[in-house]
């Protein structure tokens, strides 16, 4: 019986790919352009990956300017701290997506 993941199925006996860790992580955080939150962004990324290098940090904002994407690759653990970035990124309010 195949799985399905998003709107895609893996065929009948494959696996979802597994992350072997550590690994860099890339990871794209969407929210309202505003430069304190590059600022939010970084500060949360350190708490969990004390290793992130800020100024590899890129941003870019949307074409009418009211949305702002952070780009941070974090040298990624497992998946424990992957997820508590995530939560502590979504619980601040200002941020509107993880990818």
């Amino acid at each position: 019986m195949s799985e399905i993941i998003g709107n895609q199925t893996l065929p009948e006996g494959q696996e979802e790919p597994k992350i072997e860790f550590p690994c860099d992580y890339p990871i794209k955080i969407l929210g309202e352009a505003d430069e304190s939150f590059n600022v939010l962004v970084a500060s949360i990324v350190l708490k969990h990956a004390p290793d992130f290098d800020v100024t590899t940090m890129t941003s870019r904002d949307s074409s009418k300017g009211k949305f702002r994407s952070v780009g941070v690759i974090i040298r990624a653990t497992g998946e424990p701290q992957i997820m508590a970035l995530f939560h502590e990124l979504k619980a601040t309010g200002r941020v509107k997506m993880v990818i």
